[in-house]
């Protein structure tokens, strides 16, 4: 099964090649970089894509400006895949669970299959190498030296896993919450130090500035914005948007905050930053690979089997899409452009609501008793 699996994705590879685009974008930022040119100034491959990362990230990106693009690219596949097997690892070790080498070797070639692993790699990003820092810095041992550095470095590469420091602060743990502050401000005051112009443009302007990233309403887009966007047939939802973004941020963090236990806050805290992101394309819901581990782990195979399925299933593409299709699609279109976003609104309501409905249940027995 897994020879099969990897030659079919080797395959698959070899039909459609390997655009990798991003990987263009970062050894662009590190040649900007090396040889003093604007950061946010450039912008690279057909679809004229720009940088969006802190400076700090472009100082991480600079020993990619030396290889010749076709080496960079398999080193890229190469090492995308070393980290989804490290991916792999550490979600079974967040499970409470260990795996053998063969069942590992197993789960890594089954899990290229799911669709943002699968557009990981295509585009040559580095989501796996910043949720590997995260989550292998997550599930060390309580008490560990140095927890949250790992974090806070993520956090200073790309500014989602920020959220997690938020997450540490409401569940108490204040010593990792400020080690990952230091962490995060380390990796801002390097890139002032190294590239102070770049610095200043970025966290007063480039940062700000959303639609460089990408059009919001596409189907690409999994986060609120998107559906809503799509929902209303709106490209830009603005208030709406904002007003359900922090709702959201709130709701889940506090669901985060309440969960049962570290694991699922962890993946409810995951769920609420790819939410209320501006932009969350699908490539950046590998959170899904630890969410499957933990619902096998405690055995509810079946809605392992649902998860795995949805994010394998790929029904943002069986849409109309190409131009601004995305803002056309009629009512029941609408959950299959939006997979990935109505299942984190389910895991945050499904945290939320059991208080409620047994704070109404409290109240009429209340009732009751006070009739009687």
């Amino acid at each position: 099964m897994s020879v099969l699996s990897l030659t079919a994705f080797a395959a698959l590879c070899a039909v459609r090649g390997l655009p990798m685009a991003d990987v263009l974008v970062y050894r662009a930022e590190g040649a900007a970089v090396l040889h003093g040119r604007d950061l946010y100034g450039f912008t690279v491959t057909e679809w004229h894509l720009p940088a969006t990362y802190p400076p700090f990230a472009a100082l991480l990106f600079t020993p990619l400006a030396w290889p010749p693009v076709p080496v960079l690219k398999a080193a890229f596949l190469v090492g995308n895949l070393v980290l989804l097997a490290c991916l792999i690892r550490l979600s079974a070790r967040f499970a409470g669970r260990t795996l053998a080498p063969p069942a590992l070797v197993a789960a890594t070639a089954l899990a290229l299959w799911l669709e943002p692993v699968f557009q990981t790699l295509l585009f040559g990003q580095i989501n796996l190498a910043l949720i590997c820092l995260v989550l292998w810095d997550l599930t060390r041992p309580p008490g560990a030296r140095g927890t949250g550095v790992a974090l806070g470095i993520a956090a200073g590469v790309k500014l989602t896993p920020a959220v997690f420091i938020a997450y540490l602060l409401l569940r108490g743990r204040y010593r990792e919450a400020a080690t990952a502050v230091a962490a995060f401000a380390g990796t801002v005051a390097v890139g002032a130090l190294v590239l102070p112009a770049a610095s200043v443009d970025f966290w007063s302007r480039r940062l700000f500035e959303t639609d460089r990233v990408g059009k919001p309403w596409i189907v690409d887009n999994q986060s609120v914005q998107g559906l809503i966007a799509r929902a209303l047939g709106e490209a830009r939802p603005g208030a709406a948007w904002l007003g359900a973004a922090g709702l959201i941020a709130v709701a889940g963090l506090w669901a985060a905050r309440r969960a049962a236990d570290e694991r699922t806050g962890v993946l409810l805290a995951a769920g609420t930053a790819l939410l209320v992101s501006p932009i969350s394309w699908t490539h950046h819901w590998v959170w899904c690979v630890p969410l499957i581990a933990l619902l096998l782990a405690r055995g509810r195979g079946r809605l392992a089997l649902c998860v795995t399925l949805l994010f394998t299933a790929r029904t943002m593409w069986l849409v109309p899409h190409e131009g601004a299709l995305d803002l056309r699609l009629p009512w029941w279109q609408q959950p299959l452009a939006s997979p990935y976003a109505l299942l984190a609104l389910l895991a945050v309501g499904a945290v939320l609501m059991p208080a409620g409905a047994a704070g109404q249940l409290s109240a009429r027995s209340s009732s009751a008793s006070m009739i009687r």
